[in-house]
């Protein structure tokens, strides 16, 4: 645990709704020291290596790079990074997806209040914590044999930071420059991801991209 000279642990905030975030700053203030604020996916990324966070309290849905994308690129460089995800999304498969990748807990924005300081510290002391309202059908669904919906998951995680980024309307010069690559390159994984996903068009894939909660 990072904690300075045993003061609090030290909580980052990633989440793009100001008035949000400065209710979360009152919520945490009482047990938490605040490491900083961010507003997008890469943004979180960053201060997560470089200010070396306890725990990272991080939206899904984000610009640039969404929560779930920025954790799986966080675990390769640190499988200890803690992030308990707080959304406004009730849905099955935004859990699933971030639990298998390591979130540390998952709670839902109207239920932050009562729910995400508990959720902060079972995440220091290496606990998983999820939501009442998502526990049950978590287990439920999880049964062997159990349908489950994996399309987001036929795509690689480069080609999910480029779908999230074409979906937010960026042209494929702007995508090539947020993401190091060559134009032709962000091309190359468009037309791939339409063929991997049996999508015709780009309309139809900024459909799938909201559909599965790259984006807003």
């Amino acid at each position: 645990m990072n904690m300075a000279n045993g003061n609090k642990p030290r909580v980052l905030l990633a989440d793009d709704h100001r008035i949000f975030t400065e209710a979360l700053k009152v919520l945490l203030a009482d047990e938490f020291e605040l490491a900083g604020v961010v507003e997008d996916g890469r943004a979180m990324v960053r201060a997560a290596r470089e200010l070396r966070p306890d725990v990272i309290v991080a939206d899904i849905s984000m610009p640039l790079l969404n929560g779930i994308d920025a954790l799986a690129e966080l675990k390769e460089h640190d499988p200890q990074v803690r992030v308990v995800f707080l959304t406004m999304h009730r849905n099955i498969a935004y859990a699933r997806r971030a639990l298998e990748l390591g979130a540390a807990g998952f709670v839902l924005k109207h239920s932050a209040s009562t729910e995400l300081v508990m959720a902060v510290h079972a995440a220091l002391q290496g606990r998983t914590f999820v939501t009442p309202d998502l526990a049950a059908d978590l287990m439920r669904t999880g049964k062997p044999g159990s349908q489950r919906t994996a399309d987001p998951d036929l795509l690689t995680a480069r080609q999910r930071e480029v779908l999230q980024l074409l979906a937010e309307g960026k042209s494929a010069k702007e995508i090539a420059a947020v993401m190091g690559l060559s134009a032709r390159t962000v091309e190359d994984h468009k037309y791939r991801m339409m063929e991997t996903l049996g999508i015709e068009n780009s309309v139809e894939l900024i459909h799938f991209a909201i559909k599965h909660g790259l984006i807003r």
